[in-house]
């Protein structure tokens, strides 16, 4: 299956003609449906477009293994990546941190069917469900806190967020994992099915981070727009359906304590 595109229109003016000779293909980690995923992020990257210049060209995978996979060839210009991911592609030939997330850290939870009234020990020698093996707050975190506390626990993998929030909700599961950010923006007909047990220790947040062999003039322009991105009225309306706040400039060390733990897969 190929990578799902969506071409976004451009700013007309002074600066067409270097956005006609610069489009970025943006990728973003599959945790939800590529049709939400484009109507959260598409808008977003027209207005990021109307802020720089620059032809922004939405991409994601069918799941997020493919997307890690499209990621390390550094198919993605520029890519929305969860923290273990950055940690992952942070080296000379890969990705290097432009934003994140303003005044926000990851959490990832456990969610199960709403009226719970059980102990989390209840969860022992269970099957549950997650996103996928590197999904870092809803999998990495989830799964290693759980066994912190002795709980065995055996991970099925369904492919997205979203499909972990359904299958517990239909009765697949009996838990599973998620981050705040995803369950807040499911649909009030499912959250209201489910109900969040448990909450990990939070981290730095997803990276927006762009590939190495960009030319410096993309990037000091990537870098100066982040502000202007922030106050643009479009894009104020799409933070808001991301659940964030904006985006702050970032650098690679934030990340530092992602590698502290020390992950290994």
């Amino acid at each position: 299956m190929k990578t799902a595109v969506l071409a976004l229109p451009l700013l007309c003016g002074s600066q067409l003609a270097y956005a006609e000779q610069k489009e970025l293909v943006f990728g973003v980690v599959p945790q939800q449906s590529a049709a939400k995923l484009a109507q959260q992020w598409g808008p977003l990257l027209s207005a990021w477009s109307e802020v720089t210049g620059v032809k922004f060209r939405f991409a994601t995978a069918r799941d997020i293994p493919t997307f890690e996979q499209r990621l390390a060839e550094g198919e993605y210009d520029i890519a929305y990546m969860n923290p273990y991911h950055f940690t992952l592609v942070n080296h000379p030939q890969g990705y290097s941190a432009l934003a994140h997330a303003k005044d926000k850290r990851i959490t990832g939870v456990m969610v199960a069917k709403k009226g719970w009234d059980k102990e989390l020990s209840a969860l022992d020698a269970q099957s549950l469900a997650f996103p996928a093996p590197r999904a870092f707050a809803a999998s990495i975190l989830t799964q290693s806190e759980l066994r912190q506390k002795g709980l065995e626990i055996t991970p099925n993998y369904v492919g997205s967020h979203d499909s972990v929030y359904m299958a517990v909700a239909k009765g697949i599961y009996p838990a599973g994992g998620g981050v705040m950010r995803t369950f807040n923006s499911i649909p009030d007909s499912l959250r209201e099915q489910l109900t969040v047990i448990y909450k990990t220790q939070s981290y730095t947040p997803h990276a927006i981070a762009y590939k190495h062999s960009l030319d410096d003039e993309t990037v000091a322009l990537l870098h100066q727009s982040i502000g202007q991105l922030n106050h643009h009225e479009q894009a104020k309306g799409m933070f808001k359906a991301l659940n964030i706040k904006g985006f702050e400039l970032a650098v690679d060390s934030d990340w530092d304590d992602v590698v502290a733990l020390g992950i290994q897969l």
